[in-house]
């Protein structure tokens, strides 16, 4: 079988030897007799593979004892409401920069959550432009423009805005934003674990795996005690944090195929040097992308901001959309797939996850230099 060249944006590529390891465990995981999949999640043989996700996850990030580790379900889309639902008491705020598509998600979930429950959301930065389908991000704010109420319940970032190309952090002049004394909670989904970061500053991290942790059905969130504590009761236990906390994420049946991949790719991505070496790979990627867009700037234009360019979504314009529908088609044919831009923006999107691998960057760069030749 020939492996595609794969950039989805999400579900999106897996480490061959991740996907190696499922394929000669499937049927018998561990000399049981039985696969992962069939197991129950208090046996002793499931649980070893969820005690070494979570102890892998702590030792990459470097996560400290204050916080917590989770496996929860309902995608990150659930976390837009269910964050609002334990953090926000009745009376307080919460304050939302926005960046992109998903920055506006999260802020339309937390006005319905927190409306419910006697609280209320503040806009505390956005970078947007235009109205409408005209609407357009390009970049993450400087630190000066975020005007964050250090008596927020919390303040809200997306550190990578997949649809849009724009993340935190990329370049020094671009950093997180301070949050003035209010816990700083991040919607990492679409780049957690490409490159350490200090996961003490922060009061609560939350990814779903499907773009660069593992397959979808699973949200890893990372929370520090203090607000699980602080959490509300009023809400259904199910929904609150403490409960996924104080029952090391086995309240319920967890997705436990989910977290046995992720375990593979968490395994994988440690033996090839942890959270650093992975780092460079991904600068080293994008690098040879933006060179090759900037290369053609009659025929490629990426439409963010330098210093805001996103190293995990490499977006790009061609002079035509009909010049991107053939870019699209003639890439297929290479075996390069997941290159059309969302519906919501179009252009390219190239997703370059930690499972990309650097030589299929290398044909696509060579492949965008031939087109553009060609015109």
């Amino acid at each position: 079988m020939s492996r595609k060249k794969n950039f989805n944006a999400g579900p999106a590529a897996l480490p061959l030897p991740a996907l190696e390891r499922a394929r000669d465990e499937l049927l018998d995981f561990a000399n049981s007799g039985m696969s992962v999949m069939e197991h129950s999640h208090r046996g002793k043989e499931y649980e070893a593979v969820h005690d070494e996700a979570l102890a892998l996850l702590r030792e990459l990030l470097a996560v400290p004892a204050t916080h917590e580790i989770l496996f929860v379900q309902g995608g990150a889309s659930q976390l837009f409401a269910q964050l609002p639902m334990n953090l926000v008491q009745k009376g307080q705020t919460a304050d939302y920069v926005v960046t992109g598509a998903w920055g506006e998600k999260a802020l339309s979930e937390a006005k319905v959550a927190t409306a419910m429950l006697g609280g209320a959301v503040r806009v505390a930065c956005t970078t947007g432009t235009g109205e409408g389908k005209e609407k357009s991000y390009v970049r993450v704010p400087r630190p000066d423009e975020v005007k964050a109420d250090p008596a927020a319940a919390y303040v809200h970032v997306t550190s990578n805005e997949t649809i849009h190309g724009v993340e935190y952090a990329v370049d020094p002049s671009r950093p997180f934003p301070s949050p003035g004394g209010a816990p700083l909670v991040a919607d990492m989904s679409s780049d957690f674990l490409w490159r350490p970061f200090d996961v003490s500053r922060f009061g609560l991290v939350y990814a779903g795996a499907q773009k660069n942790i593992g397959p979808s059905g699973v949200v890893v969130v990372i929370v520090s005690k203090e607000l699980v504590e602080r959490g509300r009761k009023d809400i259904p236990k199910i929904f609150q944090l403490r409960t996924p906390a104080e029952n090391k994420s086995l309240y319920n049946t967890p997705p436990t195929f989910g977290i046995y991949m992720i375990r593979n790719v968490l395994a994988w991505l440690k033996g090839l040097g942890g959270l650093s070496a992975m780092e460079a790979r991904n600068r080293k990627k994008a690098a040879r992308l933006y060179g090759a867009i900037d290369a053609n700037p009659g025929f490629y234009r990426c439409p963010v901001e330098k210093e805001s360019r996103s190293v995990m979504n490499v977006v790009f314009r061609l002079p035509s959309e009909q010049d991107e529908e053939r870019f699209v088609a003639e890439a297929k044919k290479l075996g390069m797939v997941g290159l059309k831009g969302h519906r919501s923006v179009g252009g390219i999107r190239v997703s370059t996850y930690n499972a990309v691998e650097p030589e299929w960057v290398d044909a696509l760069v060579d492949f965008m230099g031939a087109f553009a030749k060609r015109g």
